[in-house]
């Protein structure tokens, strides 16, 4: 099997993540999947993928960004992996991807959150000696519909 790791950037590329991000971001519909991509591409997101035979099996959502707490930094806004392609090593590969891409981008360091109820995924995280270094909080401003 041909595996690869390439940015998507053609508008068929991104939608062909849409199905693997989509298990992740269930409310984002495949229109709204691509409008959002776009529109966030201009602020500096990147969407990567692992293409299995030319299918999308993992797909990482990335930013490079610079802070006085990390320096300049690689966050991964969004990982995964499609169910049934798990545990094949899809995922190791593209954050290693990540971490080769952020360090030839500069970086000192590469972040992600990941929501509490994910414990599958924290330990995934913590096998690929990214340990939990801290909790993330939030609040809700306004309610606000994407465009």
């Amino acid at each position: 099997m041909i595996t690869t790791i390439a940015l998507a950037e053609s508008d068929v590329d991104i939608l062909a993540c849409h199905p693997v991000m989509h298990e992740l971001r269930p409310a984002i519909t495949r229109d709204e999947f691509l409008v959002r991509v776009r529109r966030q591409q201009t602020s500096g997101y990147h969407l990567a993928f692992v293409g299995l035979q030319g299918d999308p099996v993992a797909v990482a959502g990335f930013r490079i960004g610079e802070n006085l707490a990390w320096g300049r930094f690689l966050y991964v806004d969004d990982l995964v992996t499609r169910s049934h392609n798990r545990s094949q090593g899809h995922g190791r590969s593209l954050l290693n991807w990540l971490a080769q891409f952020g360090l030839d981008a500069g970086c000192e360091q590469m972040h992600l959150d990941s929501g509490l109820q994910r414990v599958d995924a924290h330990r995934f995280y913590e096998r690929e000696a990214m340990p939990a270094t801290g909790y993330h909080f939030a609040k809700t401003l306004a309610h606000h519909q994407p465009d």
